[in-house]
């Protein structure tokens, strides 16, 4: 938040009358937050954001002039942006909402309806929550970081490693962080990656194609019975939690509802637990940004195991929530910023 100010400052971006209303009504009703402007598309968007310096932008993606990606793509470039919060129509925009969450989008709120209705205005708590949990969070240096490419890694990689498969977790901020941790890792990966990345149902399934044609590794979302090989990496389905299972001369992904009671589903702790199960000391785990402890617990069963846990240094957090928890409770082998993390898994092989 602006120094000298209590209020959190919002600028709204939407080509609809009718949104803009609703949203400046229902975030200027919480006494935390100001609407400082408005803003009818991409270009009016980064023009007032450049005036007005806000804590938070709420952007529509689908706008005239400039969509909400080619928006964040341009805050960028800026020195201190403000935190994002997509608003999108539904599950429908999700190859689109996945780009911008790439793109650094801090979270995401669902229209409830695309027609001007007081329907709208069911998104109020929601967006108000987000609003006030992007405003707070540290902002880190992963916005802007440039990470190498598949191409710039290290070569040959050792094959004798004691590390038989790598498990990643991350939530807030994660899309963009697990999006060029992997974009930085070769075809040749000699063991297999599963990722569990807290999004909305409906996104993971595109999130993993838009990585498949992105990477040098091959990327899928997670179905079962999926067998794990050397340089696939699998990403959790939405809505179930991913472990793993023992097959003839490997494992595979299985897909659980179990446990219920989990915060998250999917949960980072899920999986960790089940490749300390099944994989034992050969399970590295990941910890990347992310609001909360998920991945503690997980992290405990790697190590009570043998297993060794990298987690993401502050620096480049979106929300070091995650990360810092793993390495309060003692379970971090090493911290790095998200431009080494790549190499620091490289070398764990």
């Amino acid at each position: 938040m602006t120094a000298g100010t209590s209020r959190i400052r919002v600028i709204v971006a939407d080509d609809s009358a009718f949104a803009r209303k609703v949203m400046r009504e229902v975030l200027d009703a919480d006494p935390r937050i100001e609407v400082v402007a408005i803003a009818r598309d991409g270009l009016d968007a980064l023009e007032k954001v450049a005036e007005l310096k806000p804590d938070v932008l709420t952007l529509d993606l689908v706008m005239p002039n400039l969509d909400g990606v080619g928006v964040l793509d341009a805050l960028r470039g800026m020195p201190t942006p403000p935190r994002v919060i997509v608003v999108t129509m539904s599950d429908s925009d999700s190859p689109l909402g996945v780009a911008a969450l790439q793109a650094g989008a801090f979270d995401v709120v669902h229209k409830p309806t695309a027609l001007a209705t007081d329907r709208l205005y069911e998104l109020g708590a929601e967006l108000v929550e987000k609003v006030i949990r992007a405003a707070a969070a540290p902002f880190g240096e992963n916005f802007v970081v440039a990470v190498a490419s598949s191409t710039d890694t290290p070569a040959p990689i050792s094959r004798t490693g004691r590390t038989k498969i790598v498990v990643v977790g991350a939530s807030t901020g994660g899309p963009r962080a697990v999006t060029l941790l992997l974009r930085a890792l070769p075809k040749n990966f000699p063991v297999p990656i599963c990722v569990v990345i807290h999004m909305p149902a409906g996104y993971t399934e595109a999130f993993a194609n838009r990585l498949d044609r992105e990477c040098a590794l091959d990327v899928a979302e997670a179905t079962d019975g999926l067998r794990l090989r050397p340089g696939l990496a699998v990403i959790a389905r939405a809505g179930m939690h991913l472990k793993l299972r023992t097959v003839a001369d490997g494992w595979a992904a299985t897909l659980d509802v179990h446990p219920m009671d989990a915060m998250h589903r999917p949960s980072v702790d899920a999986l960790f637990e089940s490749a300390a199960k099944v994989v034992g000391a050969g399970t590295l785990g990941v910890v990347m940004t992310g609001m909360g402890s998920d991945g503690t617990e997980g992290a405990r069963a790697i190590d009570a195991v043998g297993g060794r846990t990298v987690v993401e240094h502050a620096s480049t957090c979106v929300v070091h929530g995650m990360p810092r928890a793993v390495a309060e409770a003692g379970f971090a082998c090493v911290e790095v910023p998200l431009p080494q993390i790549a190499a620091a898994i490289l070398s764990r092989l």
